[in-house]
């Protein structure tokens, strides 16, 4: 099992943690992170783009002109999709882009994408943010002292509210709650801080992100669950 120091807000070392090899320690599989960071890049996707087809562009209800005789080729509208301001022909309808993904894939990318960062090294652990009031040039120098740059993802907590008001003007700096930790967010930045609180302890669901893996686990139980009642009922007829 990987160990990080365990800093303070000033880059002081007042410890160690533990990075558990099932959360920072796999092998990271490009596939699976190729699929979940593109379904969650495809839910993004507003889908309200729209186009008229012939039958809801205004006009055209008249023959342009006969049938035959006039040496031309036959028209029945101009607003069929060859006339200028006609209707699109198989033109984009508003539509959900949204992909399912199972959970343990996403949860295995979760993973992942963390082992990715842990093996650069870029993975820094805080004992706790310490702001009495939100700062944004106390979160900026604390940063410095970190020594992380380029793009940080910090992780908070839900009473870390001051904390979330200090980093949220710093534009190389993302905030997110621990809940919602995701493979795409940690990709795309170069650092990812922790506090000893939001740091991931895997399935247990003890502290910090685990929560985002253990709902799969709750469900295989009650799959599990269902399939006992289900034997159980046929055990009686």
């Amino acid at each position: 099992m990987a160990t990080v120091d365990l800093v303070d807000q000033t880059g002081k070392s007042v410890g160690s943690a533990e990075l558990e090899d099932q959360l920072f320690g796999i092998e990271p599989h490009q596939a699976v992170l190729h699929q979940v960071v593109t379904a969650q890049l495809a839910a993004r996707r507003a889908g309200t783009q729209s186009t008229k087809t012939r039958a809801e562009v205004r006009g055209g209800g008249a023959k342009p002109w006969k049938q035959k005789g006039t040496g031309r080729a036959r028209q029945g509208s101009i607003r069929s999709p060859q006339w200028r301001g006609g209707g699109v022909a198989l033109g984009p309808k508003p539509r959900s882009y949204k992909q399912r993904t199972p959970k343990k894939m996403i949860r295995l990318a979760l993973h992942s994408a963390l082992s990715d960062r842990a093996a650069e090294d870029k993975v820094v652990v805080v004992d706790a943010w310490d702001f009495d009031e939100p700062s944004t040039a106390s979160a900026r120098a604390a940063l410095e002292a970190l020594g992380v740059d380029k793009r940080v993802l910090v992780v908070l907590g839900e009473g870390d509210e001051n904390a979330r008001k200090s980093f949220r003007n710093l534009p190389e700096v993302h905030t997110q709650l621990a809940r919602e930790l995701n493979a795409y967010d940690i990709l795309v930045a170069d650092w990812v801080v922790f506090t000893s609180e939001t740091l991931p302890t895997g399935a247990s669901g003890a502290r910090g992100s685990a929560s985002s893996a253990a709902p799969v686990a709750d469900d295989d139980r009650a799959e599990d669950d269902a399939d006992r009642d289900v034997d159980d009922g046929s055990e009686e007829e």
